[in-house]
């Protein structure tokens, strides 16, 4: 049983994947986003659904510091209400507050320069995403 997390961006999509028990996440992809109407992202997306045999979809939820959903929420919501017609699995929002933050910071600390990070924090974001995720479902304190 594989779980999928994405971080849904203006510009990309971070993809990570869980292991076959659901204990740990790895990143695998980074989808840009074009606006050109042919769904090639979510298409992407789907593939990597099929070929992983995902049976569950995280994606994380852009909330402000007080819990409230503001643009950034309602547009990640209507990416997903596109790849929810695309898919027939179990898809669920997780609180991603900070998170990209928090890749950034991973990333400074690791010393990795200002250009890859680019090509990588959307993937660290969703591995930072559907990790919490899993270690919730386990219990897991990551504080």
């Amino acid at each position: 049983m594989r779980i999928l997390g994405l971080d849904v961006g203006e510009k990309r999509v971070g993809v990570a994947i869980s292991d076959e028990l659901g204990l740990t996440a790895q990143g695998i992809d980074v989808i840009e986003r074009k606006n050109d109407g042919k769904n090639k992202d979510i298409d992407r997306i789907c593939r990597i659904i099929s070929d992983y045999n995902v049976t569950k979809v995280i994606v994380g939820l852009p909330k402000n510091m007080n819990g409230t959903l503001g643009p950034s929420s309602e547009a990640v919501e209507n990416y997903t209400k596109k790849l929810q017609k695309a898919i027939s699995i179990d898809l669920e929002f997780w609180d991603e507050r900070l998170t990209t933050a928090a890749a950034e910071r991973i990333l400074i600390e690791a010393d990795v320069s200002r250009q890859k990070r680019k090509g990588v924090i959307d993937k660290l974001a969703a591995v930072l995403i559907l990790q919490s995720y899993l270690d919730s479902k386990y219990g897991v304190d990551t504080r």
